[in-house]
């Protein structure tokens, strides 16, 4: 058993999710008192682990740490001391101090002890982001459109998706409704715009077909699209994708959608609690390029259940003969409230090893294939500790997806589950004003949520 204090340090957070990097679920305890100053006993084959008394700065703390914990496990995670969810904007800001590509990599390997793979990585995104941000004003905002509704729930999921008869998403998109032309209402009328609008969930295209047409008029009723340089429907199950959702989201304006696989490998999709089969992941595919979106972005997930490289890498490869213009590669992340993380408390750190190599193959047949990576982030509880990592070919990014990455816009997000993130330029932070999670707690408060938006954006 690790015993772990960490002494004075101001940042225990940061630490903590440091030694999760290390080491499993049950191996360690993080002390309450300094077991040195208190005769703390330990059992035998106890090892204690005491952060240093004089710490000048907090990353000092955390390579002590590193340093430590890999002297006495022999592993050495990729990310380093990294802990935060963006580290492409950390990229952004030691360019901007320092002057040089040279000088940069060389703190994010050995400052922060990054594996030269992931330095490489961070630099490459931020070049990307750089040929497709262009300067934005306060006036220009990102709009988001929650839809929590799905046909199943994954096994790995812990964001709002509830399985629900057609009444009662109707009276969800009548609360929704309100919220949409009240935000677009006073918006409209202190000279802002929506930039990018993005419809996510859930699942979106779960709505029927008369739902989603009401949704879609609703939005273009109350938004003015001609100022909208990104339009995003998620239509991320391929079992909920018909003709004519697809010409209504077309004919609404709407010109980039996703379809999401996860996985190409049937018995997986059926472990994961998905309800159709590779062949409707083509057919979809398939039908959806009819309509002449501009993008179409595929996402698969590294880490899933009792898959291995190979079987990632066939998956990806019948992505890749596709040729969408945008393919996601997310680490399998297992939070407190998915079916998987309470079935197998240490599956993150079990599978760490598999999934690295998984994305190294997905990294290598990427980039072969014209694609580069433009947005990154990581988050907790993933597999591995690793990342998700959106890339495109040139020309086909999504604008609203490097926005939220990089802090540097505000998003007001609309519906169950969203939380809006309002920039201050001034001290370039962001507040985040949240809705209730719960759809049908939304429905029930739909005016608290409408208030919470006049006072803390608004106002």
């Amino acid at each position: 058993m690790y015993k772990i204090w960490f002494n004075q340090a101001d940042n225990p957070y940061e630490l903590r999710e440091l030694v999760r990097m290390f080491l499993p679920p049950g191996a360690y305890e993080i002390l309450d008192n300094d077991p040195w100053e208190y005769n703390f006993l330990t059992t035998p084959g106890d090892l204690l682990v005491r952060v240093p008394d004089k710490i000048s700065e907090k990353n000092e703390g955390k390579r002590y740490l590193y340093d430590e914990l890999s002297r006495c496990t022999g592993k050495k995670p990729e990310w380093g001391i990294l802990t935060g969810v963006r580290p492409v904007k950390l990229t952004g800001e030691l360019l901007h101090r320092e002057g040089s590509e040279a000088a940069v990599f060389r703190l994010l390997t050995e400052d922060y002890r990054l594996h030269k793979e992931k330095a490489e990585l961070l630099l490459d995104t931020w070049k990307t982001q750089q040929e497709i941000l262009f300067d934005s004003n306060d006036k220009a905002l990102g709009i988001y459109v929650g839809i929590p509704f799905c046909p199943t729930r994954c096994v790995y999921c812990s964001f709002p998706s509830y399985q629900v008869a057609e009444e009662q998403m109707q009276q969800y998109l009548l609360a929704l409704k309100q919220e949409i032309e009240y935000t677009a209402k006073v918006i409209n009328e202190r000279g802002a715009y929506a930039e990018s609008l993005y419809i996510g969930g859930g699942t979106p295209t779960t709505l029927n077909e008369t739902a989603l047409q009401s949704l879609l008029s609703t939005i273009r009723e109350n938004f003015d699209l001609k100022r909208v340089c990104e339009y995003t429907v998620e239509a991320g199950r391929p079992d909920t994708i018909t003709e004519e959702k697809l010409s209504l989201i077309r004919e609404n304006g709407a010109d980039r959608i996703s379809i999401n696989p996860q996985t190409m490998k049937a018995e997986t999709l059926r472990k994961i609690g998905r309800e159709h089969s590779p062949e409707q992941i083509l057919e979809a595919y398939k039908m959806a390029r009819k309509y002449a979106f501009s993008s179409i972005n595929m996402d698969l997930i590294a880490g899933l259940p009792d898959e291995n490289p190979e079987d990632f890498k066939r998956s990806l490869e019948l992505v890749l003969s596709l040729a969408p213009e945008n393919i996601t590669v997310h680490t399998l992340a297992l939070k407190r409230a998915s079916k998987l993380k309470a079935e197998e408390d240490d599956y993150n750190y079990r599978q760490g090893q598999t999934v690295g190599n998984m994305l190294q193959i997905g990294a290598s047949l990427l980039k072969e294939a014209g694609y580069r990576p433009y947005y990154l982030y990581r988050q907790k509880q993933m597999t591995g500790n690793f990342e998700n990592v959106g890339y495109s070919l040139p020309g086909k990014e999504s604008l609203y997806n490097t926005r939220i990455m990089e802090e540097n816009q505000s998003i007001i997000a609309l519906g169950a589950g969203g939380i809006s993130k309002i920039l201050n330029p001034k001290e370039n932070k962001l507040e985040r004003i949240a809705n209730v999670s719960n759809y049908e707690i939304y429905i029930e408060k739909i005016e608290e949520m409408i208030e919470r938006k006049r006072k803390g954006i608004f106002l």
